[in-house]
């Protein structure tokens, strides 16, 4: 059998483990034979999640973090190194957005709450630092793992409304390139650092923005349809055969990149 993709045996700690994305993500990687470690917020969703993978026959723990203090994330790290002796991968899925960052089609950028718009940044970009810091060092000290972070469309191309959360994509991209290099020269290449840029898919976070109470789209959601040449959402579970593939041996040249699935919407043209 060839093994190239496997992830079979594999620790893999996934920040935003309850969200919609991190949770589809760590279903499929545990049932590929991963052992998944979801951290979240959420303990009640993230045990339920657990059970789920437990009982389709996958190897799951959650554990509650806090990915802005470096004390938890290490005390999570320090737990999961107890259980399993290391960490192969981190996947940094959280994230979010506040009001406050964004721009409304009848604002302006004097309607901007510069505290909204740090939390932003600190939740998307900061909130990516941290574990990456924590995580990495049992990386380094085994000289083999793989990062894969979470960028976005909103950093290729400077949306509307969405400032704070686009700024703080757009440095997720930046810091992805610049830890590829860190690592690689300073430690070891068995250690790549990825991104994976999600075009539009439905989330607890843009649910509403996009999608009307009765399922039909909004107005920016018909734009970004119109756009879109696949003409559709992106379906949560086409985002794990990418993931996969980053932190597998198939992916063991490639670092410093960021994998886009978007349904051809970063390459749409009038």
């Amino acid at each position: 059998m060839n093994e190239l993709f496997s992830v079979k045996d594999k620790v893999v700690v996934i920040t935003g483990g309850t969200g919609v994305l991190g949770a589809c993500i760590g279903k499929h990687l545990a049932l590929e034979g991963a052992k998944v470690v979801l951290l979240g917020r959420r303990k009640d969703e993230g045990d339920k999640l657990v059970d789920e993978i437990k009982a389709a026959g996958g190897e799951a723990m959650f554990l509650v973090t806090d990915v802005m203090d470096q004390a938890t994330v290490q005390g999570n790290c320090d737990e999961i190194l107890a259980r399993y002796g290391k960490v192969d991968a981190l996947l940094n899925a959280a994230g979010g957005n506040m009001p406050g960052a964004t721009i409304a089609p009848t604002g302006t950028f004097f309607d901007v709450k510069v505290e909204d718009f740090e939390r932003v940044l600190n939740l998307n970009l900061t909130g990516t630092v941290i574990p990456t810091q924590v995580f990495l060092r049992p990386m380094v000290e085994a000289g083999q793992g793989s990062i894969v972070n979470f960028s976005s469309m909103a950093a290729f191309r400077p949306m509307t409304r969405v400032l704070g959360y686009a700024a703080a994509k757009a440095g997720i991209s930046n810091f992805t390139a610049f830890m590829a290099n860190e690592v690689a020269t300073k430690f070891t290449s068995g250690i790549r650092v990825n991104a994976i840029a999600p075009g539009f898919f439905l989330t607890n976070q843009n649910r509403a923005l996009l999608t009307n109470p009765d399922g039909s789209l909004t107005e920016r959601g018909q734009d970004v349809i119109r756009q879109t040449p696949f003409k559709r959402f992106g379906r949560p579970e086409e985002l794990c055969g990418t993931i996969q593939y980053l932190i597998s041996d198939a992916a063991s040249f490639v670092t410093g990149t960021v994998a886009v699935v978007d349904g051809g919407f970063n390459s749409f043209a009038m």
